[in-house]
């Protein structure tokens, strides 16, 4: 479906468009293996000749069908899905880096980024330097070492709630050839289009927002196609050289501006098989179609809830983004003029004890270990996500001890401030 269709639309009508007589909904395809006439006809697929279906580890028309979906709402060329978020983010980096690489990511990102970053992709030889999403410039480029690959952050950052200034990071890499990588999972494309502001590569944990309904673990890297991976051949071997294990085919050469999401399928999904099963991409597409509507009731919702909590005597913080004042405010508005996402974070005046006894007194609104779906929930991140962190990269991921994330849903929102004082009281 063309891009010239609005949000809305997309969500709704793009990456499956039936022919006569088949389904109007998409179908899922809950098929290992598809069949060929001759074995001619799966040579050249399996040597990336043809384009077509033989094996859903690679491939499969209902995932593809969603990926495509992602990829109109983001502005992008192509995308992938992948089994979880954290699987984008790896096969994200990992495309372009190998053992004996470098990459720069925000310091503010997702306890569980910061530890695949931190610990896992250490042990694969690729190392990382963590940086504050408030640096400048020159910060940055300081960090910037000769086997530097990519730069990473966080559109709004998972719990800390800051707001990546995603120009600056865009002209940062640019200026020395690789690209910039953004996890825009809290905004969705609804909110920001983080292609629009430079961004180069776009990962989503799909698992939120944009199934919405707490049923489906996955993931989606996106390419806006911008990127030339050829004008920094020398960095990028694995596009821009011949890959021995498909007969010397150059990613770059025969696939162009899909080279990325063609390799990261190819070679990647091929070897690692982080696959989204074809059932979840069919629940995910489900919530896709509602998308543009959930959006905006959580954050009106969530703008209630924060100024709420910012009168409340018993609470020491909060910080949303769309709260006027609010140290991020003009960055939000600049990226995200119609509202950022449902997520607040918030202190007590009481500290960690009676953020955990709030926590549980707690009756509408649930404990779980999600985030950024229809059901309001809460969580402690120092005791829970980040609980394998130190104090020190607790306070360095901006994860106060005495945090909490509360996720605005879109119940009544006089029912969920109503369950917020109750647990106060208690």
């Amino acid at each position: 479906m063309s891009q010239k269709f609005k949000p809305e639309t997309l969500c709704v009508q793009a990456g499956w468009t039936p022919k006569k007589g088949e389904p109007r909904v998409l179908p899922i395809y809950q098929s290992t293996t598809f069949k060929y006439d001759t074995s001619e006809q799966m040579a050249r697929l399996f040597d990336l000749e043809d384009s077509g279906y033989f094996y859903t580890r690679l491939q499969n028309p209902t995932n593809d069908a969603v990926a495509a979906k992602i990829a109109a709402l983001e502005g992008g060329v192509a995308a992938m899905l992948t089994s979880s978020g954290q699987a984008a983010n790896f096969y994200a980096i990992f495309n372009i880096c190998q053992a004996g690489d470098h990459f720069i990511s925000s310091s503010a990102i997702y306890g569980g980024t910061f530890n695949l970053f931190s610990v896992t992709l250490k042990k694969l030889g690729i190392d990382v330097t963590f940086i504050s999403p408030e640096a400048t410039e020159e910060e940055i480029e300081a960090a910037i070492k000769p086997n530097t690959k990519a730069l990473f952050g966080e559109t709004v950052s998972n719990p800390s709630l800051e707001v990546l200034d995603i120009e600056k990071f865009a002209r940062v890499a640019h200026r020395n050839g690789m690209p910039l990588i953004i996890d825009n999972t809290f905004p969705t494309p609804i909110n920001c289009r983080p292609f629009e502001w430079g961004a180069d590569i776009v990962v989503h944990s799909t698992t939120k927002y944009m199934d919405g309904h707490a049923t489906s673990v996955g993931g989606v890297i996106v390419d806006s196609g911008n990127f030339d991976w050829d004008a920094n051949a020398e960095k990028y071997p694995g596009l821009c050289t011949p890959d021995e294990s498909y007969h010397g085919l150059t990613y770059t050469k025969a696939f162009g501006k899909l080279a990325f999401i063609t390799k990261a399928t190819a070679q990647l999904m091929r070897d690692l098989g982080s696959i989204q099963s074809p059932q979840n991409a069919f629940l995910l597409n489900l919530g896709l179609e509602t998308l543009h509507l959930r959006m905006p009731r959580h954050c009106e919702n969530a703008l209630k809830v924060a100024q709420f909590l910012q009168n409340e005597p018993r609470v020491a913080w909060v910080n949303y983004c769309d709260l006027p004042g609010n140290k991020y405010y003009d960055l939000a508005k600049k990226y995200m003029p119609n509202g950022s996402c449902g997520v607040i974070s918030f202190g007590l005046k009481g500290g960690r004890e009676d953020s955990i006894k709030f926590m549980d007194s707690l009756k509408v609104v649930a404990i779980v270990t999600h985030v950024a779906d229809a059901r309001t929930c809460v969580l402690h991140p120092a005791s829970h996500t980040h609980r394998q962190l130190s104090d020190e990269q607790l306070m360095e991921a901006g994860v106060r001890p005495d945090l909490i994330r509360l996720s605005v849903g879109i119940e009544n929102v006089d029912d969920i401030i109503d369950d917020i004082k109750q647990a106060l009281d208690a």
